[in-house]
This record gives structure tokens, C-alpha cells and sequence, in this order.
């Protein structure tokens, strides 16, 4: 039982810094989000595009890590465990595949060059954007609590 417990923790353990650090991008990005969300497009502040293409970036590095590292450690996790936290996956990581790919379509949209047609729509699309966060993050963390947290315990013992 004690070499589980140690397999656990070695196994584990370094998914919690993992998670971590990603929640810590995550609060970056809803910085970035909110300061782009109060800029005036045409004042003398900051030029909007590299507000845009700053915001786009970590967004998509954030989701990236989501899809390729974190999602994928959860699962591993769960699938060790073995109490239907597998289940909850498989119900929720399709949705975060949606929201992923709105993501993608507002860097599509407004990574690089977009039309002054496109900045008008901008204020919309942000506040889409924010639901779309805010939705993402709510079902991140009920992975996180779910798939780790409750085994926590377990991996520190």
C-alpha cells in the first residue's frame, strides 16, 4: 500500500505545480481580457491591434495547454482512480472542445490585421468572448476539483 502511495505521489504529484501554473496563466489572461475590454479603439492609449494580438496570444496558449497537457493529465488521473471521474470527462471535454474552437475563430479574426468593419463588431465579440471564458473556466474547475483535487490526499500521503 505504501509503494502505491509513493507510485501515486510520483505519478501525480507534479500534476498539481502543472495545474498550477496553468491557473495562474489563466488569471494573466482575464487581466489581459478586461484591460482589452476597457480600451477605446481609437483613443491614444496603447495601440488596440497589439492589445488584440496580446489577448489572442495567451488565449491561445491557455488552451492550448487546456487541451495538450492539462486535460490529458486529468484523464490519466481519472483513469487511474477509477471513481467515475472518467464519466464527467467524457461529458464536459467536449464542450471545452466548442468553446475552443470559438477561441480560435476570434483569433482568426482578430490575431493579425482586421478591418475596421471587424473593430466595430469588436466590443460584440468580446463580450461573447467573456461568456465563453466564463463558461470554460466554470467546467475547468469542476475537472480540476473532480479529476484532482479529490485525490489530492492520496498522492500527498
Amino acid at each position: 500500500m505504501l509503494e502505491e502511495c509513493k507510485s501515486a505521489k510520483e505519478r501525480w504529484g507534479g500534476v498539481h505545480q502543472l495545474i498550477d501554473n496553468w491557473l495562474n496563466s489563466r488569471q494573466s489572461l482575464i487581466v489581459v481580457f478586461c484591460n482589452l475590454s476597457a480600451s477605446k479603439p481609437l483613443s491614444n492609449e496603447e495601440p488596440l491591434g497589439t492589445t488584440i494580438q496580446n489577448f489572442c496570444e495567451m488565449m491561445m496558449d491557455y488552451c492550448s495547454a487546456g487541451h495538450f497537457e492539462i486535460y490529458e493529465q486529468l484523464i490519466n488521473e481519472a483513469k487511474e482512480y477509477d471513481d467515475g471521474g472518467l464519466d464527467l470527462a467524457n461529458k464536459l471535454v467536449p464542450r471545452l472542445d466548442a468553446l475552443t474552437t470559438q477561441c480560435v475563430d476570434f483569433n482568426d479574426t482578430y490575431d493579425k490585421h482586421c478591418s475596421l468593419e471587424q473593430l466595430g463588431k469588436l466590443s460584440e465579440d468580446l463580450s461573447a468572448m467573456g461568456e465563453n471564458l466564463e463558461e470554460r473556466f466554470q467546467l475547468e474547475d469542476q475537472l480540476i476539483e473532480r479529476l484532482h483535487n479529490i485525490h489530492r490526499e492520496l498522492v500527498t500521503e
